[in-house]
């Protein structure tokens, strides 16, 4: 599996600051190794659209989806509560 940005997350990656993007690169390394990975707690967030959400800390969240062999980030963002 691999990983690759859109637009808008690599905007919100590099919006970010330096020690986030550091727990961002972590959980993404986390979701190369395996989709299950605790500290991810990654889930099926919109089904009809087919859209993951997983976690990078507990404030950020970020979205993605899975084509083939490819993670596509569509957005990191601060987690609605």
């Amino acid at each position: 599996m691999k990983f690759i940005f859109t637009e808008k997350a690599l905007k919100d990656y590099k919006s970010l600051p330096v020690k986030l993007q550091s727990v961002v690169d972590k959980q993404l390394k986390a979701l190369l190794r395996d989709i299950r990975y605790p500290s991810l707690k990654a889930r099926k967030y919109n089904e009809a659209d087919d859209i993951w959400q997983a976690r990078v800390n507990r404030d950020y969240r970020f979205y993605f989806l899975i084509n083939d062999d490819t993670y596509i980030i569509l957005t990191v963002i601060k987690h609605p509560k």
